[in-house]
C-alpha cells in the first residue's frame, strides 16, 4: 500500500509518488525546507497520476508546487526525474544532478525513443538473442527522456539549500552519476536507489560489453564507502525509511558476492554466449515467462558481474566477433 505523505520534522517532509504498472509501486520525493522555498529530492514519474500526487501531498503541508526553490535528481531513471521538468515551469527551479548522468540526459534527448529502441535491439543481437527473442511486447509504454539539469554537481559539493548543509555523495554503480545525499544539519542521509531496505537495485552494464566501465565494482566501492558513514538515519527512495547504513551496505555487498560465484560457476573453458548464460541464472521468474524488457535487462546485470570477474581474473572474453561469449581465464 502507498503510505501517506509525512512531516519527518526538522523541516523535512516526504510524498510517496505512484509509479504507473511498477511493483515498485512509488517513489518518495522528500522536501527539504529553505528560505528561499522548498528543494525536492527526486520528483518522480511523468504521469499525470504522479504529478496530482506530487502537487496535493506538498499541498498537505502548505506548500505550493510554484514555491519550490530546486530539484536535486539523485539519478536519470526515470521515477526519480520525470516530473522535474514539469516543477521546473511551473515554479522556475533549478534541476540539478551528478555530471555523469546529465551526459546521459543530454544524449537521450539528442536520439529520441526509435534510437533507444535501435540500440536495445542490436544489444539483444550482439548478446546472443535469437530473433524470435525480438518480437512480441517490450515496454508497455514510451517515456520521455528527463529533462536537462541546469546545475550539475560532483562529489562533495553542497547543494543549494540556503541556511541548510546538504552533500552531494557520488555513489556510482545503479547509475553513472548516481548521488546520495548527506543532510548534515539533520544526520540523515538520503539514498536514492544506492541502498534499500529490502531489495537491491539494478546493476547492469550498458552496452554489454563497453570497454574500461566496471559498474558492479563501483557500486561494491560506493557501498563500502557509505558503510563507513555514521548517520542516524536512512531514507530510500523506494519501501520506506530505516537504520543501520553499514549493516545494510553489508549485506548487498554479500549478495553481489554470492551472485558473481553464481556466474563464475556457469563457466567453464568451453565459451557460453552472454545470452545462454543469462538463461541459466537464477531470477525472479523464470526466464521462459521473462518479457523482452526484463530479459533485457537481465542480460545486462549478467554483464556487470561478468565484468567485475573479468576485473578479478576469473573471467574472459572469447574473441572478438559477435556474440559475445565469455570463458573461465
Amino acid at each position: 500500500m502507498q503510505p501517506e505523505p509525512e512531516d519527518l520534522g526538522g523541516g523535512l517532509w516526504s510524498v510517496p509518488v505512484p509509479i504507473p504498472d511498477n511493483p515498485l509501486a512509488y517513489t518518495l520525493v522528500y522536501a527539504v525546507e529553505s528560505p528561499r522555498g522548498p528543494v525536492l529530492i527526486d520528483a518522480g514519474w511523468q504521469h499525470e497520476d504522479a504529478w496530482a500526487s506530487l502537487r496535493d501531498g506538498l499541498g498537505t503541508f502548505g506548500i505550493d508546487v510554484a514555491d519550490v526553490h530546486g530539484v536535486v535528481v539523485t539519478h536519470f531513471h526515470p521515477d526519480h526525474s520525470g516530473l522535474a521538468g514539469r516543477v521546473r515551469e511551473a515554479s522556475g527551479a533549478w534541476i540539478a544532478m551528478h555530471h555523469a548522468d546529465a551526459g546521459i540526459v543530454r544524449l537521450f534527448n539528442e536520439v529520441g525513443h526509435g534510437g533507444r529502441r535501435a540500440f536495445e535491439l542490436t544489444a539483444l543481437r550482439r548478446a546472443g538473442a535469437a530473433e524470435s527473442d525480438l518480437t512480441g511486447p517490450t515496454q508497455p509504454a514510451r517515456v520521455s527522456p528527463p529533462a536537462i539539469p541546469d546545475r550539475e554537481l560532483s562529489d562533495g559539493d553542497l547543494v543549494d539549500v540556503p541556511g541548510r548543509r546538504l552533500r552531494a555523495i557520488w555513489t556510482p554503480g545503479h547509475s553513472p552519476g548516481h548521488i546520495c545525499l548527506h543532510l548534515e544539519d539533520g544526520d540523515r542521509i538520503f539514498t536514492g536507489d544506492h541502498v534499500l531496505p529490502r531489495i537491491t537495485p539494478h546493476i547492469g552494464l550498458y552496452p554489454y560489453d563497453t570497454p574500461d566501465v566496471d559498474p558492479l565494482s563501483d557500486f561494491l566501492g560506493s557501498l563500502d564507502k557509505v558503510s563507513a558513514m555514521g548517520v542516524e538515519e536512512v531514507l530510500p527512495a523506494h519501501q520506506f525509511r530505516f537504520r543501520g547504513l553499514g549493516e545494510r551496505a553489508r549485506e548487498i555487498i554479500a549478495h553481489h558476492e554470492e551472485r558473481l560465484a553464481e556466474v563464475a560457476a556457469l563457466l567453464s573453458p568451453r565459451p557460453i554466449t552472454l545470452w545462454d548464460l543469462t538463461a541459466g541464472l537464477t531470477w525472479r521468474h523464470p526466464w521462459a515467462e521473462m518479457a523482452q524488457q526484463a530479459r533485457r535487462m537481465a542480460a545486462a546485470e549478467a554483464a556487470a558481474h561478468l565484468r567485475t570477474l573479468e576485473t578479478r581474473g576469473v573471467a574472459r572474453r572469447e574473441g572478438t566477433d559477435d556474440p559475445l561469449r565469455y570463458r573461465l581465464r
